[in-house]
């Protein structure tokens, strides 16, 4: 079992800044890919910013020089530091981390936050 931890939402005016984070434990042999999604009242939840093991980045059009995705290895934490926050940034942020618990194949994991609220708003 592998269990994350999210931390850092909150309310905030446009053009601010927050950093989330996510830290996983558990069986973690190794990670894979580190990301966050975010999900806004009756819209499908939707991919924002991704990590991989080798530290390769991946990032939806609408957050592309304002978010920052980063990985601390030795402590299985992500991090997405927002900057020029809008009020279409509201939303509940989810990490999402995929990997395995141990060598064998059938250890995989893809496992979910609980969810952090960010709120946008003057």
């Amino acid at each position: 079992q592998v269990q994350l931890v999210e931390s850092g939402g909150g309310l905030v005016q446009p053009g601010g800044s927050l950093r989330l984070s996510c830290a996983a434990s558990g069986r973690i042999f190794n990670i894979n890919s580190m990301s966050w999604y975010r999900q806004a009242p009756g819209k499908q939840r939707e991919l924002v910013a991704m990590i991989t093991s080798g530290g390769s980045t991946n990032y939806a059009d609408f957050v592309k020089d304002r978010f920052i995705i980063s990985r601390d290895n030795a402590k299985n934490t992500v991090f997405l530091q927002m900057n020029t926050l809008k009020p279409e940034d509201t939303a509940v942020y989810y990490c999402n981390i995929v990997g395995y618990s141990s060598i064998f194949r059938n250890s995989r994991f893809d496992s979910w936050g609980q969810g952090t609220q960010v709120t946008v708003s003057s």
